[in-house]
C-alpha cells in the first residue's frame, strides 16, 4: 500500500469532504428527471446506483483517513517550550494562543483612563483600566509569536509522519 504524509492527509481530507458534497449533489440530479406524460424517463450517463457506490467508497476512504490521522495526532509528539505535546494537543494550544493574542490585542487598545458620558448627572465618571495596556500589547505579540512557532513545528512534524493510505484515486 502507498504511503502519504500526515500533511498530505490533511489536504486530502479536505478534498474528500468536497468530493462527498459533489457526489451528494450528483445523486440529487441523477435521482430525478422530467418527462412528458406518456414518455419513458431517460437515465443520464451515470445512474443513481453508480454515483451512490462511488459516494460509499469515498466515505469509506474518508473514515479510514480520519482514523489514521487521529491516531497519528495522538501517538506523535511535538516539543514546545520544553514540554512534549501530542499533536492534537499542540493544535488546540495553537488555536488557544491565537485567541489569547486577539484578546490581549483588544485589551492593549484600551485607554488607561477614559471619561464616561451619560452615567451621572453633574459628576464626572471615568473608566479606569486596572492594567497597563502596553503590557498586554507585548503579551499579545508574544502569544502570536508562540502560536506561529507552534504551528510551524506542527507543520514540520506533519511532513515527517507517514500514513499507510493510497491516495492515487484522488491525486
Amino acid at each position: 500500500m502507498a504511503n502519504i504524509t500526515l500533511a498530505e492527509a490533511v489536504k486530502l481530507k479536505s478534498i474528500l469532504t468536497k468530493r462527498i458534497h459533489e457526489l451528494e449533489d450528483e445523486m440529487r440530479r441523477a435521482a430525478f428527471t422530467t418527462v412528458e406524460k406518456g414518455n419513458e424517463p431517460v437515465e443520464g450517463p451515470r445512474t443513481l446506483q453508480v454515483v451512490e457506490n462511488e459516494l460509499d467508497e469515498v466515505r469509506t476512504d474518508s473514515r479510514v483517513l480520519d482514523r489514521l490521522m487521529y491516531r497519528a495526532n495522538i501517538d506523535h509528539n511535538i516539543d514546545f517550550q520544553g514540554q512534549p505535546l501530542a499533536i492534537v494537543e499542540a493544535i488546540e494550544l495553537a488555536t488557544q494562543l491565537r485567541a489569547k493574542a486577539r484578546f490581549y490585542k483588544e485589551l492593549s487598545m484600551s485607554e488607561k483612563e477614559d471619561i464616561q458620558f451619560g452615567y451621572s448627572e453633574g459628576t464626572i465618571v471615568y473608566r479606569v483600566a486596572l492594567f497597563d495596556p502596553e503590557d498586554y500589547r507585548v503579551k499579545s505579540l508574544q502569544a502570536e509569536k508562540d502560536a506561529h512557532k507552534l504551528s510551524n513545528a506542527i507543520n514540520v512534524k506533519n511532513y515527517s509522519i507517514t500514513l499507510a493510505f493510497d491516495d492515487s484515486k484522488y491525486f
